[in-house]
């Protein structure tokens, strides 16, 4: 089986963003990761950010390997200056921005009562997961304004249309998120601003691993919940980000796409 990055090497520059800026955040690892390397792979130069330096950098080279551009901005998204600084960077060194996938996330803490729920950890939770998407459109919106358009996608979950025991916080966050991006998709679809959102089902990445610690049945209790019958992995996200930030879907607006492996049908 093709790992992640020699899935990346292996397909050719097919051209689906010749010539578009995309900035990817929680773009270290996972779904984040996966992304920008596709989004360079279809030929835009991408803007891996994330607070992870070592990580991010490692992306960029993945991508640079694989004959694509991209350079490295560390930001915080819970730190307006730095989401600002991230964009003008990206502007800075391409002069636009085409695409934004607003992926930065964490868990949380697993396993907790909602009226046991850590102050700190919902606070965090809350802030990372939805604050950070709003503050990286903050900054990102106005640019694709003053340029003419461009296309947005928040990440959200399964866990943002159905409800999960013992992570109320993170299904508060992303209920928000997919929310947000409803309302902002409104606001600016006459723009040239297409926003929507993708609702990945359990996929394999590091944000799995406190789940997995916290609960030992979960891997396998959330590959019976998916009809297809396995969790899935990290590039088969990225290729929906890839579609909803190309032209091919130029009328699609403030949807929440799920990519679950059927969980939401049920």
């Amino acid at each position: 089986m093709l790992t992640l990055f020699s899935w990346a090497r292996k397909l050719k520059m097919a051209g689906m963003l010749a010539g578009k800026v995309a900035l990817v955040t929680g773009g270290s690892t996972g779904i984040g990761q996966a992304s920008a390397l596709a989004l360079g792979r279809e030929g835009a130069r991408v803007v891996v950010s994330d607070v992870n330096v070592q990580g991010g950098e490692e992306t960029v080279r993945f991508i640079r390997e694989a004959g694509g551009e991209a350079i490295f901005a560390k930001a915080d998204v819970l730190v307006a200056a730095e989401v600002e600084a991230m964009v003008d960077t990206a502007v800075a060194t391409y002069g636009r921005l085409d695409c934004a996938f607003n992926n930065a996330g964490i868990a949380g803490a697993i396993g907790a009562s909602t009226h046991e729920y850590p102050d700190d950890s919902w606070d965090r939770v809350i802030g990372i997961n939805l604050k950070g998407v709003w503050l990286c459109m903050r900054y990102e919106i106005p640019q694709m304004l003053q340029q003419g358009g461009g296309a947005i996608v928040n990440t959200a979950s399964i866990w943002g249309v159905v409800g999960a025991p013992g992570a109320s916080a993170y299904v508060a966050s992303k209920h928000g998120v997919v929310g947000l991006t409803r309302a902002a998709a409104l606001e600016y679809a006459q723009q040239g601003i297409r926003i929507n959102a993708v609702n990945p089902g359990t996929i394999r990445t590091p944000i799995l691993d406190p789940f997995i610690a916290a609960i030992p049945a979960f891997e396998s209790m959330m590959t019976a919940r998916h009809p297809i019958g396995r969790i899935g992995r990290p590039e088969e996200v990225a290729e929906a980000v890839v579609w909803l930030c190309s032209d091919a879907a130029s009328f699609v607006v403030g949807q929440a796409l799920p990519v679950d492996g059927g969980y939401t049908t049920q």
